[in-house]
């Protein structure tokens, strides 16, 4: 592991590139050179080039942050990015050095973070070793510390890299009247106890998610913001096509997503045990000329045409596409936050009309749940709603994660949707695949 090569401080950290620098050099020089290297050989040499790659992203965040500090806003023209022509150090950055906006931001955010961490720290220090300063003094250096300081401890002793760092304070957001800096420290602590073996990626969505149980009463105004927020552009081009451009909340994005993954499903890997007449549509899916996204766009003209000529009168009641809630019951009966596909929890769910509470649950947080696949949590109106027009399935787990009453040899549409519930897509190593 790289994090064996770091010292928990800044002093060695030249040292641990130059020896990590080393370490990569000796792999060779060219592509022949790395694709003579023996199997065995292979993933070694990737993790040298990752430790190598940590080490640089750790002096570009601290570089970041002098860049940063150097352009304060109160500066003005006289800033070290105002000077070299740009509106900010991001610019500057991203100018520099070829990457994203993003990038540069991350690096701006990581960097800042540790640097004044850094210099909090050094106060504390120092008010510990002077003898004229009381406790009263040294509380006060101590408070001035950012709650972020753990993240920027980790990045610095090569436990945790630049990228999982400004995932996890993206994740858990800012301080405010809800969350409060005790609480995202136990936060904090508990996810970086578990951030090791996880990616960027995944240490983001383990991060909201942990937002999101901190503040739960703010996922429904999060939820109206993303609502408020859609838009749908149709416009025609001066070639005479026309295109389109939009923006969904969760909900209608997931709806969205379902009905075009439905229609070129055989295209991209979709089930196979299927009865004869939908094996011949997924044959004939699979053998048709166009793109996916040319059946997308026949398809979205196809629905459109037949709701322009259905019968106003007519009420519709056909099939949905697949869109998934995912709540336990003990949230819907009693308001209560349990992550989706808790264990432990048996029987089948009832959900509590929107606006109504027990006698139980007048005192008891908002509840909320997800749409399955997606990782923005929805609130109690919400699943009150999409439950009331697709109705429940309850689905049963034992105490120690195996589906109850699963006796043949092929799953049941029932036990596909439990293990969906319970594993959140394919358990196989590296497999990204939905639920679906």
């Amino acid at each position: 592991m790289c994090a064996t090569r770091y010292r928990r401080n800044m002093t060695n950290l030249a040292e641990d590139l130059r020896q990590a620098a080393d370490a990569v050099a000796l792999l060779g020089s060219s592509s022949a050179d790395l694709a003579a290297l023996p199997d065995a050989e292979a993933p070694a040499g990737q993790k040298r080039i990752a430790c190598a790659r940590r080490l640089l992203d750790t002096y570009a965040a601290l570089m970041a942050a002098t860049i940063a500090d150097r352009s304060r806003p109160e500066l003005g023209h006289s800033g070290f990015a105002a000077q070299q022509g740009y509106l900010s150090p991001e610019a500057l950055i991203q100018n520099w050095t070829g990457s994203s906006k993003g990038d540069a931001y991350k690096l701006v955010a990581v960097g800042t973070m540790m640097a004044d961490t850094e210099a909090a720290e050094k106060l504390v220090k120092e008010a510990l070793s002077s003898p004229d300063t009381d406790a009263a003094e040294v509380a006060e250096f101590v408070a001035k510390v950012p709650w972020q300081a753990p993240i920027a401890r980790a990045v610095t002793a090569g436990t945790l890299s630049v990228d999982a760092a400004e995932s996890i304070r993206g994740g858990l957001g800012q301080i405010d009247a809800a969350v409060t800096a005790e609480k995202h420290v136990a936060a904090l602590e508990s996810l970086l106890a578990e951030v090791s073996t996880l990616n960027a990626d995944e240490v983001f969505k383990r991060a909201r998610r942990m937002r999101d149980h901190l503040d739960e009463a703010g996922i429904a105004a999060r939820e109206k913001q993303a609502h408020d927020a859609r838009y749908l552009k149709v416009y025609r081009l001066s070639n005479g096509n026309v295109r389109l451009n939009g923006l969904f909340a969760t909900e209608d994005g997931e709806f969205v997503l379902s009905t075009f993954d439905s229609i070129t499903g055989p295209r991209r890997g979709g089930v196979r045990f299927v009865d004869k007449e939908r094996a011949a549509w997924a044959e004939k899916m699979q053998a048709d000329p166009r793109s996916n996204e040319q059946i997308n766009a026949d398809s979205l003209v196809q629905l459109l045409t037949i709701a322009g000529e259905a019968d106003p009168g007519r009420v519709f009641g056909g099939r949905h596409p697949s869109v998934r809630v995912i709540v336990t019951e003990k949230t819907l009966k009693t308001g209560q936050t349990v992550q989706a596909g808790q264990t432990g929890q048996a029987g089948q769910p009832a959900p509590v009309p929107a606006g109504q509470t027990g006698p139980d649950q007048a005192a008891e947080p908002a509840a909320h749940g997800q749409i399955e696949g997606n990782p923005v949590p929805i609130s109690q109106d919400t699943i009150d709603r999409l439950l009331c027009d697709t109705g429940t399935r309850g689905i049963k787990f034992e105490e120690d994660g195996q589906i109850v009453g699963r006796d043949e040899r092929l799953f049941t549409e029932v036990e596909r949707a439990t293990m969906a519930v319970r594993d959140g897509g394919c358990l196989w190593v590296g497999c990204d695949r939905s639920p679906a």
